[in-house]
């Protein structure tokens, strides 16, 4: 039996290749996405601790105004900082998205062709059972032939 070929196994290859670099490109871009995540999550807590902080020094009785103001400067760094991280997210996921889009195709193109191999492949079955089939016929008629002949 012959052995079977696929002709386009080197392409079939690149696009896997390909394929899994579009998938390495999307895991990066979902750790960056965790990174901002992180980030806007420690930045919320440290907002809510210096909540708790300024309330603090508001309480009544002797007022720290340099504190209040230390405070009261420090919420608006923190305010623009998360911000800034949210544009950042929403890039981020704009990207995610791209990103996944390109990974669909980059499968679909393995898949078309993983297809093809598959139906390649079946067909070279066939045709060399068929001529298998062919070649016993063929033996089991020249004996037919040989034992008509005794």
């Amino acid at each position: 039996m012959a052995k079977f070929k696929f002709r386009m196994a080197t392409y079939l290859r690149l696009r896997e290749a390909a394929r899994d670099e579009r998938r390495s490109q999307l895991a990066q871009a979902y750790r960056a996405e965790e990174m901002i995540l992180g980030e806007q999550r420690r930045l919320e807590t440290e907002s809510a601790a210096l909540a708790a902080r300024t309330r603090e020094a508001a309480r009544p009785g002797e007022i720290q105004l340099d504190r209040l103001l230390d405070a009261q400067r420090y919420q608006t760094l923190l305010k623009a900082q998360q911000q800034h991280l949210a544009g950042q997210h929403e890039l981020v996921k704009t990207e995610i998205e791209r990103r996944h889009q390109v990974l669909v195709e980059a499968n679909r193109d393995v898949q078309v062709l993983e297809k093809l191999r598959n139906r390649q492949q079946e067909e070279h079955r066939y045709q060399e059972n068929r001529r298998e089939i062919g070649q016993l016929d063929e033996v089991g008629q020249r004996r037919s032939v040989e034992e008509d002949a005794r």
